[in-house]
């Protein structure tokens, strides 16, 4: 897409987002961009605006010449990516929050941009309202991040603030949740993790110049969290935030997490609640940044979309420039970290998957380990995700003398420093 003056944009969905974009365009006539056809899914579904605008057909939409820019905002991830993929071949620029959707067509999709030579944005894929993709793209273009770090799930967060200050259990946070609007009737894909990893899948080509599949992400949610793990953190001065991980380990490796992880109160995550989201970056030139912002909610979403839509006016498109400035970096397990696992049987954790074990504390039907363990184990066994059992990453995440000393494997019979507190 060319500059232009005039935006019309063809709205897919006429949900909370939708919705929430809609009336921001009305607040900000200065941008010159008008919604002209809305796609939806029931057209019978009585509505504030008059039934002219709406379509039941995409089609329409996409024949329309006047309409240059389509905006996707369903559910539905295949659904949009054909949508998607349908705007670009036609020449139109797309905006998109759908992470889901991105996560599994990344390539194809940056590969169409480029054979049309037509923008695709997706700002409110990741974080909401934190403008985190455009500075990934272009503020550190040339400074190489060496990590990312952050809270980018606004449900996990609202429940483990819950859990953590206010001491509810996991179903009644879940609840509240849901009441308030930041997590859906089905919470499996915020609870689960699987949201969080579309997002890191999305940030990791921006910050890294990398192309990664959420499969090979480690990765798990917070189903597991029990009182036991929040009472636990209240004693070591902490709490409990699910927190992505996306750090260089080596010239040519990258380490990608997702998991729930011990906080200290001099850390910036630490005081991230609720619904807000946060993300830290890393870089060899400008150090450590920190952005924090609302990573759930109508407007804050609606935001980041308006923000892609008037970039269009300018032409904007991504350039994934760290992808012809640098190596491609594989995901690789080949680290070690440092965890608290605990369980309500004692024969439900695998000691002997651990390099060494420094704390052991057992309680009636409840023990606790604290110690070293294998990324690589970890990616490759689920003991540690079965009912019962729940894992932390400690507050200093990253095993380092470990990793450099330890060979991949090498990590059975090794159970050194063993401090027991039965």
């Amino acid at each position: 897409m060319q500059t232009t003056t005039n935006i019309n944009i063809g709205l897919v969905g006429f949900g909370v987002v939708g919705k929430g974009l809609y009336d921001v365009l009305q607040r900000t006539p200065a941008l010159q961009a008008t919604v002209k056809k809305i796609c939806i899914k029931h057209l019978n579904k009585k509505r504030i605006l008059d039934n002219s605008i709406f379509t039941h057909h995409f089609y329409d939409l996409l024949k329309d010449d006047t309409i240059n820019v389509i905006v996707e905002l369903i559910d539905d991830a295949e659904v949009a990516y054909q949508i998607v993929k349908a705007s670009l071949q036609k020449g139109k620029a797309v905006v998109s929050a759908n992470k889901k959707m991105i996560a599994a067509h990344f390539k194809e999709l940056m590969e169409l941009q480029k054979t049309h030579n037509v923008a695709f944005l997706y700002e409110a894929s990741c974080c909401a309202g934190i403008p985190v993709i455009r500075n990934l793209e272009e503020y550190y273009d040339n400074d190489l991040l060496s990590q990312i770090r952050g809270i980018i799930n606004g449900s996990t967060n609202f429940i483990l603030t819950k859990i953590t200050e206010e001491g509810l259990s996991f179903k009644e946070a879940l609840q509240l949740a849901q009441a308030a609007g930041f997590a859906e009737s089905d919470p499996t894909l915020d609870i689960e993790g699987h949201d969080a990893a579309n997002k890191l899948t999305i940030l990791a080509p921006h910050a890294f110049g990398t192309i990664i599949n959420t499969q090979n992400i480690l990765y798990t949610g917070i189903t597991s969290i029990k009182k036991q793990d929040a009472l636990y953190a209240n004693e070591k001065g902490c709490t409990i935030k699910l927190v992505a991980h996306a750090k260089k380990i080596s010239h040519t490796e990258l380490a990608v997490l997702i998991l729930p992880q011990l906080v200290k109160k001099e850390d910036d995550l630490y005081n991230v609640k609720n619904e807000f989201n946060a993300l830290e970056t890393e870089s060899f030139f400008a150090d450590k940044h920190f952005f924090k912002g609302k990573g759930a909610g109508a407007y804050p979403t609606a935001a980041a979309v308006l923000s892609d839509i008037s970039a269009l006016r300018y032409g904007y498109k991504y350039e994934y420039k760290k992808m012809k400035i640098t190596t491609q970096l594989n995901v690789g397990n080949n680290y070690f970290v440092q965890v608290i696992v605990s369980a309500d049987d004692v024969t439900k954790i695998k000691e002997s998957s651990f390099l060494k074990i420094e704390e052991w504390h057992s309680e009636n039907n409840y023990v606790r380990i604290r110690g070293t363990i294998s990324a690589l184990h970890l990616k490759e066994n689920e003991w540690w995700k079965k009912e019962g059992v729940s894992l932390l990453l400690n507050v200093k995440a990253f095993d380092v003398a470990a990793s450099k000393k330890i060979k991949q494997g090498e990590f059975n019979n090794n159970l050194l420093n063993v401090t027991n507190t039965n």
